[in-house]
């Protein structure tokens, strides 16, 4: 498992040559022709795609991770947004022009689609493959040399992609830096054109900080405490397999992992015998047989997990059973969870799942509204007015009705957090976005200072009077009422 696995760090020497040898490289305009950019997103794909099985192995060392879990979520998906990327680069990259404007069109405004530099990724330990390589997609794409530092958590994994990225992919434009607290820090150090952060709340604000010094611009994607909101009305049969099924995935280390369920207190007990059906219809030999349900990463994590469960004070409707030397917690329903309880004090990132008594909907949306805003907000209801109720009154990275997890891998949805638990987009399109620079141009002719001849001294009242007349603008009458709610209506203009 991924606590014995070795990975062989890289000294901060060579973190400095690294980041030398890409500078010289954007420089000189290695992917500046989408050609080429095609060329390493395409090796990306076969990279994925050719070494499969040992992916899969290098899963199940790390995460525990069944071997389907493993291809849909991370390995197919990711070679699915290579494929997308591969299409779409031409279209992504082309220069728009600007909305059209009578005054201004003459100049030929336009909006350059250009890479930002050498960009840097911290990728996490809980989809080594996807929220890894997925940035790396998008910043080729994009135009831009690439430095991924991989999660020191997920070894087998991380040492995998360092393994073979320089076999498949030009090294002048992507490298892999292998590496724990201090070789971070010596990457952080260094000026870059771009920094995505993954992981936790706590490390991005050190993170920010050192991206700071350097002014360098970073987007974060952080996670929390993602609800469910169930509306007692709906299907429970499915709802109980999807809420499951987003929660027992990589044993419930996802970003946008159900982390606790809103539901009122009359109806705790029928989500419960549903999601107690599921479960066994998921494991019918049990969850701890090898190779049906993942494992928690660490034994530290391990240790945090059964540490919140313990000191809860809500009681285990099913599941709890622990296994230190496997990393093993079973999937875990609590029931009469109070928000003060030790399970609502942090992200659970694990397969404990509390529900917290509420009295209505009401009282749900004043719940999450008193916590910080999440990742993803699902709600679990046939009845429209329902689920807008609970969007419209809340604030949260994502919004998804009737299923969970399933948001991520929708083609041109935007993926990120509000707040504490992110800023910033990505995947595919969006992670292109997110490494490009948006550079303003225009070519003005000479004949335009015919009309805008105006603007040069020396300044007089009928130059003034004239280029108000050719960009002045008109406004709509006034509101009937100011913003304070006050009637204005006949005191004048």
């Amino acid at each position: 498992m991924a606590d014995t696995t070795q990975l062989k760090y890289t000294t901060l020497n060579e973190i400095d040559a690294i980041h030398a040898t890409l500078r010289q490289s954007f420089r000189a305009g290695k992917l500046r022709s989408i050609a080429a950019r095609k060329v390493q997103i395409l090796q990306l794909a076969y990279l994925i795609q050719d070494n499969h099985d040992r992916f899969k192995e290098a899963f199940a060392a790390d995460l525990g991770r069944p071997a389907l879990e493993t291809a849909l979520l991370e390995l197919d998906s990711t070679i699915s947004d290579c494929k997308i990327a591969y299409d779409s680069v031409e279209k992504w990259a082309r220069t728009e022009k600007a909305p059209f404007s009578l005054n201004f069109f003459p100049m030929r405004p336009v909006i350059r689609k250009e890479p930002k530099g050498v960009v840097l990724s911290i990728s996490p330990f809980n989809y080594p493959v996807w929220l890894a390589l997925g940035p790396m997609i998008g910043a080729i794409a994009a135009g831009n040399c690439f430095v991924l530092k991989p999660s020191e958590l997920s070894p087998a994994v991380s040492g995998l992609i360092a393994e073979l990225v320089p076999k498949y992919l030009d090294p002048d434009v992507v490298r892999i830096v292998l590496g724990a607290v201090p070789e971070t820090t010596r990457l952080l150090e260094l000026p870059w054109a771009h920094i995505l952060y993954t992981g936790s709340g706590r490390v991005a604000k050190i993170v920010c900080a050192a991206a700071a010094k350097t002014l360098t611009p970073i987007s974060t994607e952080l996670g929390g405490k993602s609800p469910v909101v169930i509306d007692p009305k709906c299907d429970l049969q499915t709802a109980a397999k999807r809420i499951m099924w987003g929660k027992c995935v990589n044993a419930g280390q996802t970003c946008v992992a159900p982390d606790y369920i809103l539901v009122p207190e009359d109806a705790q007990d029928k989500v419960i015998q549903a999601l107690k059906a599921t479960h066994d219809e998921f494991y019918p030999t049990g969850p701890s047989t090898a190779g049906v349900f993942g494992r928690i990463v660490n034994y530290a994590h391990f240790r945090r997990l059964k540490g919140l469960l313990d000191r809860s004070a809500g009681e285990i409707a099913f599941g709890g059973e622990t296994n230190e030397n496997d990393k093993y917690i079973s999937p875990t329903i609590v029931k009469n969870v109070k928000g003060d309880d030790s399970l609502m004090s942090e992200e659970l990132f694990g397969p404990i799942l509390p529900i917290v008594p509420v009295k209505n909907v009401d009282e749900a949306i004043a719940f999450i509204n008193d916590r910080d805003n999440p990742l993803t907000l699902y709600v679990f209801s046939q009845d429209a007015a329902f689920k807008a109720k609970v969007f419209d009154n809340t604030l949260s990275g994502s919004a998804v009705a009737n299923d969970t997890l399933v948001h991520c891998a929708v083609d041109g949805l935007p993926f990120g957090g509000i707040g504490p638990s992110g800023s910033g987009y990505h995947t595919r399109k969006y992670t292109f976005d997110l490494f490009t620079h948006l550079r303003s141009s225009l070519d003005s002719p000479a004949w335009v200072d015919a009309l805008f001849g105006s603007r040069f001294p020396p300044y007089t009242a009928k130059k003034e009077s004239f280029l108000k007349s050719l960009l002045g603008v008109k406004l709509p009458p006034r509101p009937r009422q100011l913003a304070n709610g006050t009637d204005q209506v006949g005191k004048g203009n």
